[in-house]
């Protein structure tokens, strides 16, 4: 960038998803073209909490990791903790388990890990137990939420918008896509 000659680089390119783009092309909703550039060697890879077996490792991992990190020595894992994150489904997949084991680590303040097991307990008891909704009904409800609570101002400081972290033309995106009303009902 910025010259006048040509530099030949050797480049590969790792793009992942949680989407099924085979599915998408059909539907017409994604290109054929960048579909089939992008999938030379495909890797299927399952969410974490359909190889459990993976959670002690991955857990030690990211331990030694931020622990090296932050000049700490973190030598035990409580047994009762790995059942617990084993047993919790981490919907965030690995990038949760990183972020919670981090976290773990900074609060730990001895050489045996002191995660805030309450944090996913409270997750789990708070999880639906009868009917699901799907990801479009919660993103509904969450920025209908978001509206309510800002008595239905959406940009602003003290706007919807600010409390949902986007900016305000995402938000009206949203609103319409969601098919959420202008005003109050």
């Amino acid at each position: 960038m910025g010259s006048t000659r040509t530099h030949q680089v050797d480049v590969r390119l790792i793009a992942a998803t949680n989407r099924n783009l085979a599915e998408m092309v059909n539907q017409g909703q994604f290109r054929i073209d960048l579909y089939y550039r992008l999938n030379v060697f495909p890797v299927m890879l399952p969410p974490l909490r359909e190889r459990r077996e993976d959670i002690p490792a991955l857990v030690r991992h990211f331990v030694e990791k931020y622990a090296r990190r932050m000049n700490r020595r973190i030598e035990t894992i409580p047994p009762h903790a790995m059942k617990i994150f084993a047993d919790y489904p981490w919907p965030g997949n690995v990038r949760e388990l990183q972020n919670f084991m981090e976290r773990a680590v900074i609060l730990s303040p001895g050489s045996v890990l002191r995660p805030p097991l309450a944090e996913l307990r409270h997750t789990m008891v708070q999880a639906p137990s009868s009917k699901l909704s799907t990801l479009k009904e919660l993103e509904r409800e969450h920025v209908l939420q978001a509206i309510r609570e800002s008595n239905w101002i959406i940009g602003g400081p003290n706007g919807a918008a600010a409390r949902l972290g986007i900016k305000r033309t995402t938000l009206l995106y949203r609103i319409q896509k969601l098919g959420i009303p202008c005003r109050p009902q």
